[in-house]
């Protein structure tokens, strides 16, 4: 039975979904004002994991993701510039324009990664009425209240404010970054609605007059159009635990009455040569930049499922250039089964396949199900394994079924003419499967003085 690991309990628990059918499942996307670095794509890679390890069990999904295009602040306190805002005047573009851009490259990055899209694609501009509505619930309800600046959430009437993070309130206003606001019932209640003046560039008609949301009301509102009050999964990084969820789950909860999420699900964070990435120390790097220094998206994407998706990863290129060999080898090992004739004992096949599914269903250990993939790899070369990968690649997403020939590579010797033709013909014997043909023309080389050996980088031939 699948297990995951669920933040809000802080343990394995099984996977039992509202719906035996259909999993519904909300991840939180990106904020669509740069280019999504290696970080932020190590959580969608997390995502699509959960979403084929589900569909490896057998469940269709609903799955939402939102695209934060308005309302994300600087600050996590409420203040300073919306980033869209700052990133249109930097770039001196609308932030329609910014949005459109962003978006558009994030989504080739995940397509680059062999990311699947969510079913529905939600963006924050396109709900606003929704959040607006959702506002005023809280309102009504007494979750909320106006002052000068906006409508606010008032933690003090959500005694289990706290329960997803783990943080004691006190703790929490030590910790976050807040500017004062004596119009705040308490630090920590943060923004529902935010009032705009006229030179805000973005900004809404709304009953408590023009503005635009906060970062956190758009998740609450979205899922709840779409996946209805309560629904079974919600995914995202690390990083969104001790604010925009925990603010969620009070907006959630507080509106519906009730618990609306069953299962939070975190990826951890990535890392860069040990430390923390980050902008101003130059160590964000994009999928744009990975393939310049000679890397396939797909290294990046094996680089990641070597690591569980709770563990911290630190990311080096050395790190990278062994997943980018280890990954060659892989496909020049799996071409080898392909192309052969030879079969394997299914109850050696039902053995590799119940050792992924454990593997997988304890909490998306991904990494030990590679290590079913590398022993399977191991037994003598038969087209059965190759499809038993091929359906491990359901879960992988590592394109097994583009595997091909691995290029010849002649050694630089002073060979006859006549052994480098037979060198083609067997080349051709062997991609037409006549094994026979093959194995005679190798005997002909021999004869010749010359040695052909097959290996993982190709082949290669030497003088006897």
């Amino acid at each position: 039975m699948l297990k995951v690991y669920n933040t809000l309990s802080r343990k394995k628990e099984d996977f039992v979904p509202l719906d035996e059918k259909c999993v519904r499942m909300y991840s939180c996307g990106p904020t669509v004002y740069s280019y999504a670095h290696i970080g932020n794509l190590r959580t969608y890679v997390f995502m699509d994991l959960i979403r084929r390890v589900l569909r490896y069990n057998g469940y269709k999904i609903k799955g939402v993701m939102n695209i934060t295009d308005v309302g994300h602040l600087l600050s996590d306190g409420d203040e300073g510039e919306d980033k869209m805002a700052k990133a249109a005047r930097e770039q001196k573009k609308t932030p329609w324009e910014i949005a459109a851009y962003y978006t558009d490259v994030f989504f080739k990055d995940i397509a680059a990664l062999n990311i699947g899209k969510p079913e529905v694609i939600a963006k924050a501009t396109e709900h606003i009425p929704e959040m607006i509505a959702f506002v005023k619930a809280l309102q009504e309800k007494g979750f909320a209240y106006e002052i000068s600046d906006g409508i606010y959430f008032d933690i003090g009437q959500f005694p289990s404010y706290g329960k997803l993070s783990g943080q004691v309130l006190d703790e929490k206003e030590a910790g976050a970054r807040v500017e004062e606001n004596s119009e705040k019932r308490h630090p920590a209640d943060f923004a529902l609605w935010k009032k705009a003046d006229k030179n805000h560039i973005m900004q809404w008609d709304s009953p408590w007059g023009m503005g635009f949301p906060g970062w956190h009301i758009e998740c609450s509102a979205m899922s709840k159009k779409y996946l209805g009050e309560v629904f079974d999964i919600h995914t995202g990084g690390i990083d969104a635990v001790p604010v925009h969820h925990e603010n969620e789950i009070a907006q959630n909860e507080a509106c519906a009455g009730k618990k609306t999420v069953n299962y939070w699900m975190h990826g951890e964070f990535m890392m860069v040569d040990g430390g923390k990435m980050s902008k101003s120390l130059g160590n964000v790097y994009t999928i744009a930049q990975l393939r310049e220094k000679g890397y396939d998206p797909l290294d990046f994407r094996f680089f990641c499922l070597n690591a569980h998706y709770r563990k911290k990863l630190n990311f080096t290129f050395e790190g990278m250039t062994a997943a980018k060999i280890s990954r060659e080898r892989i496909m020049a090992t799996l071409y080898q089964h392909k192309i052969s004739d030879a079969k394997t004992e299914q109850g050696v096949l039902d053995n590799y396949k119940s050792k992924f599914l454990e593997a997988i269903d304890d909490d998306l250990n991904i990494p030990l199900a590679l290590g079913v993939l590398f022993n399977m790899l191991k037994e003598p070369k038969s087209k059965d394994i190759y499809l038993l990968a091929l359906d491990f690649d359901k879960v992988f997403g590592l394109d097994f079924d583009k595997v091909t020939a691995p290029a010849v590579t002649e050694q630089k010797i002073d060979a006859p003419q006549e052994v480098l033709d037979l060198i083609e013909k067997r080349k051709e014997a062997k991609k037409a499967k006549d094994f026979a043909l093959a194995d005679s023309i190798r005997s002909q080389i021999v004869e010749l003085g010359y040695e052909i050996k097959d290996t993982r980088e190709g082949v290669v031939v030497t003088k006897l």
